[in-house]
């Protein structure tokens, strides 16, 4: 039987779309800062890429940055304004804010003082999604893109970022979106590229098949092909929930992404779960991809007042838009055996 992927939120699989944008990008040899007529189409590529990009999330072309990728893009809205943030936020966000804001049990967060702060539109390892108070300082939009009907303009952010790979475009490419008038100070410099914010040749296959992919998740958005998800996402936890008692599926009663569900099972590490399953041919994640691995508990899970015991037993399923109904009923019935086999063996 083949593998089944269910770890999109850590990356999702090339759309075809930007796989051609990327191909076709192949052939144009021009540096987009030369002059000449290979540089010039160069940078048209560049900037219908942008374009699209700005588009489909509600931006102006004029406020995209082009990025190495989401981390990148945080570290030049957040370095050096001292913002406060929730524990719930991802590592490239928290390692640059003071951790003083409180969530819920639900994952919400109360916020006080918009302007220093910086807030998640979705959480990576949950799915809850915020509700961003007007003239939030900095905004992770890196989930939310592609998969829920997000846009700038509409957002109430000064910056967000956000990260192509995370619905279907290639890894190691994102952009930093800034309302007009706003700046950041260049971390990259040497050269003139993108309005003098970040120096380098830009990685123009890469910049292509970002905007094939925006364009593509946008429509699919509007399209509402991400509503049966959610069913088959409500249809998986149903199905989980049978025949095992005490399961917590965490921010089952908020507003969350149409394709996450974080699930905690007493008495079964989240590791020892993502590991059996990806044997039995699952691939599934105890949390962030960044986490992923590493000797520690979710900090996003402990923030939001769960117990170093209950995070470590979390393990989160993400849905693309290509899992199917059978998908998730396969993946519960292998999960059950699973559950129970290890019952047994701590009884």
């Amino acid at each position: 039987m083949s593998r089944l992927y269910l770890d999109h939120n850590a990356t999702t699989p090339l759309r075809a779309e930007a796989r051609r944008a990327m191909i076709d990008a192949l052939d144009v040899v021009g540096n987009p800062s030369s002059v000449h007529a290979e540089g010039r189409a160069a940078v048209a590529l560049k900037e219908q890429a942008r374009a699209k990009i700005a588009t489909a999330f509600g931006a102006e072309e004029a406020e995209i940055v082009f990025t190495s990728g989401a981390t990148e893009a945080a570290a030049m809205a957040l370095a050096g304004r001292g913002l406060d943030c929730a524990g719930v936020e991802h590592d490239c966000v928290s390692a640059w804010c003071h951790p003083v804001l409180k969530a819920d049990r639900s994952g919400r967060v109360a916020v006080n003082a918009p302007e220093r702060t910086a807030l998640q539109v979705a959480n990576s390892e949950t799915g809850v999604i915020q509700d961003l108070p007007l003239g939030i300082a900095v905004s992770d939009a890196v989930q939310a893109a592609g998969k829920i009907a997000w846009r700038f303009d509409q957002s109430g952010a000064q910056m967000a970022f956000i990260s192509a790979h995370k619905f279907g475009g290639p890894k190691g490419i994102g952009a930093l979106i800034l309302r007009r008038g706003l700046e950041v100070a260049a971390f990259l410099k040497g050269g003139g590229q993108e309005m003098g914010r970040r120096a380098g040749t830009e990685n123009l296959i890469a910049i292509a098949g970002f905007g094939a992919a925006a364009e593509t998740a946008a429509r699919d958005v509007t399209l509402g092909r991400w509503e049966e998800i959610a069913e088959f996402r409500n249809i998986l936890e149903t199905a989980l929930e049978a025949g095992s008692d005490g399961l917590i599926f965490v921010g089952m009663d908020e507003e969350r992404l149409p394709n996450t569900s974080c699930v905690i099972t007493p008495g079964w590490e989240g590791a020892t779960q993502v590991m059996q399953m990806d044997l039995a041919g699952y691939a599934v994640s105890a949390g962030s991809a960044c986490s992923s691995g590493k000797v520690k508990t979710s900090a996003a899970l402990r923030s939001m007042g769960f117990s170093a015991s209950e995070a470590g037993q979390a393990m989160r399923v993400s849905l693309g838009l290509e899992t199917t109904k059978e998908d998730v009923l396969r993946f519960a019935d292998a999960w059950r055996v699973k559950r129970k086999r290890h019952g047994q063996r701590a009884a």
